[in-house]
């Protein structure tokens, strides 16, 4: 089937998926004008990526398209603390975690993708219509499901004092942001050395795991989960799949797969690189089974 026809059947899926989510665990949550708040969180995350793909069609750019979805995890998290008025310890620290990790890999990616002036994912995207909706649409869909956690702990009924669940979840989530900050300025800054040009990183943190910065944002998504565990409540519970789809998408979708069949197309018959991947994890940071020249 075609990449075109199979967009025109995702594009409608992907909200229906999520109203099905809203369906299950907004009941019993906070309303606003008598509307669910959480749904109106999801309801946002698509409009904004719409209201965005118009834009990237027109004048046929990605240059937003990362900025755009960080902008929405900031707007929707706002958006449940607000709408919900919920201003407890647990509800503002969450939505602050998700604000802080929001804003600085939005800004490290819109600042890379100015650097090197366009994004290679969107070589094909662009010119198909359906397609090019179908990235925007996933993406709502990537904010809808991953934030669903702190959307519908923010937006629930409870509000239970600072615990020690929340202060489990926000240490991991902070180990997780800091593995990913460190990763990712790791690797910009060797790839920003002109000796390194065509070159594979393998020292620092990526001598431990081969996509570090992926470990830690699952690890922080963990953590947002766990701080949100105790004012679920029913079916809310649904919601802890958050970090089980951040899982899934890193792994089987985008992120590492993706990036272990470019690098294997790349460097796959060099024998350095072959060293360092069979010697290196591939996500959870441990010890390398074998020394291997860093690079």
């Amino acid at each position: 089937m075609k990449l075109e026809h199979q967009a025109w059947m995702v594009i409608p899926l992907c909200p229906l998926a999520c109203a099905g989510l809203v369906a299950l665990v907004a009941p019993g949550g906070a309303t606003f004008a008598g509307w669910p708040v959480y749904g109106l969180c999801v309801t946002l995350a698509f409009l904004v990526q719409w209201v965005m793909f118009v834009d990237s069609w027109v004048r046929q750019t990605e240059h937003l398209f990362d900025l755009t979805g960080s902008v929405t995890y900031v707007s929707v998290a706002l958006a449940a603390l607000v709408l919900t008025g919920a201003f407890d310890a647990r509800s503002l620290l969450i939505t602050a975690a998700v604000v802080i990790w929001a804003s600085r890999l939005g800004s490290f990616l819109f600042n890379r993708m100015r650097q090197a002036g366009h994004d290679s994912r969107f070589r094909t995207i662009l010119p198909s219509f359906p397609v090019l909706l179908m990235t925007w649409t996933l993406q709502g869909t990537w904010v809808s499901l991953t934030a669903s956690c702190v959307l519908v702990a923010v937006s629930g009924a409870t509000a239970l004092p600072f615990d020690l669940w929340a202060v489990a979840g926000i240490t991991l989530w902070c180990a997780g942001f800091a593995v990913e900050v460190v990763a990712d300025r790791q690797k910009h800054a060797f790839r920003a050395d002109p000796d390194n040009r065509d070159r594979f990183i393998t020292s620092g943190l990526w001598s431990w795991s081969r996509h570090p910065n992926y470990f830690g944002e699952i690890t922080l998504w963990i953590g947002l989960a766990i701080a949100s565990v105790p004012v679920l409540t029913g079916w809310q519970h649904a919601a802890l799949a958050s970090p089980l789809f951040v899982v899934f998408l890193l792994t089987r979708i985008s992120g590492v797969r993706m990036l272990e069949k470019q690098a294997e197309k790349r460097w796959g018959r060099e024998p350095d690189y072959v060293a360092y991947r069979d010697s290196t994890s591939p996500l959870i940071p441990l010890p390398p089974t074998r020394k291997f020249a860093a690079a």
